[in-house]
């Protein structure tokens, strides 16, 4: 006897799917590894896809909403914002340290020493490109990208689709993260920028005690090579400052799907 599937079947196959994929997508749309141009529109899709088929036979029942109405659309709706969410956390983290490396660039006179960013498209200090791509580097060897997708996994069991999206108080806690980014920013650059400013208050001494002395001539270099030199030893702390607040962006993670 031939099988037989009904419309409403077939309808509940597609939104046990199609949910999960709203979800999983706008968090590939918001992740920095994937955000701008460095990754085509299609490799993301795929990705999107490969994963929500995946972990679809793991997820909780989902709701018996008809997939095309009202009711299903408010569901996609919730499913897209608890996903950009995440990868909100994760981009502003990622944020932090290309501004720490910006003040740390204009603070060496390399502000002028600018190059498109392909993952924002702006021009960005070599400085933050260079300490980007160290944090990059750091991030997958972390396993990060993997531990992004067990929490992605996880808010489907402490945020079920559904009707109900992200609390009030988690997206509070989202608004009083972007100031951290700021916090972490100045604290990672902290060092290098109070060092560079003693120089910098040196030669200015030093012009005023010797007016003939060609300050811009012998100052640039000076601050350029003791900016590369503090920048050199300074990698592992900045390093380790950019995994706490990884670690600090999980627990919010976790924290705002609750």
């Amino acid at each position: 006897m031939p099988l037989q599937f009904s419309e409403s079947y077939l309808l509940a196959l597609l939104a046990g799917v199609a949910w999960p994929f709203f979800r999983v997508s706008a968090l590939f749309l918001s992740i920095p590894i994937f955000t701008g141009h460095m990754v085509p529109m299609r490799v993301r899709v795929m990705l999107a896809v490969s994963v929500t088929w995946l972990i679809s036979p793991t997820l909780p029942a989902m709701p018996n909403v008809a997939l095309f109405s009202l009711s299903g659309f408010w569901i996609a709706v919730q499913q897209f914002l608890i996903g950009l969410a995440i990868g909100l956390v994760l981009h502003l983290v990622f944020e932090a340290i290309v501004f720490g490396g910006q003040s740390v660039a204009y603070s060496m006179g390399l502000g002028f020493a600018s190059l498109v960013d392909p993952r924002t498209g702006v021009q960005v200090p070599v400085i933050a490109q260079f300490y980007q791509i160290l944090s990059t580097l750091l991030f997958l060897t972390m396993d990060g990208h993997l531990v992004v997708i067990r929490l992605l996994v996880e808010s489907f069991y402490a945020l079920p689709v559904g009707f109900a999206g992200l609390s009030a108080e988690g997206m509070r806690q989202l608004a009083l993260w972007a100031s951290r980014l700021f916090a972490a920013g100045v604290l990672l650059s902290l060092p290098l920028v109070t060092a560079l400013l003693l120089v910098n208050l040196g030669f200015g001494v030093a012009s005023r005690a010797a007016p003939q002395l060609n300050i811009f001539s012998v100052g640039f270099p000076v601050s350029l090579g003791l900016g590369l030199f503090l920048i050199g030893i300074s990698v592992p702390d900045v390093l380790s400052l950019f995994s706490g607040f990884l670690d600090e962006g999980y627990r919010l993670m976790t924290a705002v799907l609750q």
